[in-house]
C-alpha cells in the first residue's frame, strides 16, 4: 500500500492536491478536516466540544484525533491500495503513533510537504472564507493557526526527515504544476 501524509500550513492546497493524488493512485483520502467537520454537522455533544476547539483556532486534542482515525483505519475497504493523510498528523505524537500504526500494518508511509509564503496563504484563507462560509477563515483566526501551523506542527516534519521519508514540494503556481512536482515524487520514491 502506498500511504501518504501531505503536510503544509492551512491554505498551502493540501485538499485541492490530495484529490488530485487519489484520483491518479486510487487511494482513500482521510482529512482530518473533513471527519471533524461531519463530527460537528452531527450536533452531537461531541461535534460541540470540537466545534469549540477549532473555532478558536486550536487544534484538536490527540486522544481525539487518535481514536477517529483508528476507527476510520479499521473500516477501510480490504482492497484499499493506500491512505493520503491530509491534516494528520499534526503532532510529533500523532506522527510517532501513525508510524507505529502502519508498521504494525507492515504498511510504509512518505511525507509530501507543500510550501507556500504566508502572505499567499492569508490571501488564500481569506478569499476562501468569503465563498465557503467557514468560520475560521478570518483574519485572527488564521494567524492563530498559522501560528500554531509553526510550532506544533512543523517539527512533524522534522521527524520525518529523520525517517528519511519527507519531501518538501513547492506549493506556488498553477494546481497542475504542483501536482507534477508531487506525482515526480512519488514516482521516483514509491
Amino acid at each position: 500500500m502506498l500511504n501518504i501524509i501531505i503536510c503544509g500550513a492551512p491554505g498551502s492546497g493540501k485538499g485541492t492536491q490530495s484529490q488530485l493524488i487519489v484520483d491518479k493512485y486510487g487511494l482513500q483520502h482521510f482529512s482530518t478536516g473533513d471527519l471533524l467537520r461531519n463530527e460537528i454537522a452531527t450536533g452531537s455533544d461531541f461535534g460541540k466540544q470540537i466545534d469549540a476547539i477549532i473555532s478558536k483556532g486550536n487544534l484538536v486534542p490527540d486522544d481525539i484525533m487518535l481514536h477517529l482515525i483508528d476507527k476510520y483505519i479499521d473500516n477501510l475497504p480490504a482492497d484499499c491500495k493506500g491512505v493520503i493523510f491530509d491534516g494528520y498528523p499534526r503532532t510529533v505524537k500523532q506522527a510517532e503513533e501513525l508510524e507505529r500504526l502502519l508498521e504494525k500494518k507492515g504498511e510504509k508511509s512518505v511525507m509530501i510537504d507543500l510550501w507556500v509564503q504566508e502572505e499567499e496563504l492569508i490571501a488564500r484563507l481569506l478569499n476562501r472564507g468569503k465563498t465557503s462560509g467557514r468560520s475560521d477563515d478570518n483574519l485572527e483566526t488564521i494567524k492563530k493557526r498559522l501560528e500554531v501551523f509553526h510550532t506544533t506542527t512543523k517539527p512533524v516534519c522534522v521527524y520525518y526527515h529523520t525517517l528519511h521519508k519527507y519531501h518538501a514540494v513547492d506549493g506556488s503556481g498553477t494546481v497542475e504544476e504542483i501536482f507534477a512536482r508531487i506525482d515526480a515524487i512519488l514516482k521516483s520514491c514509491c
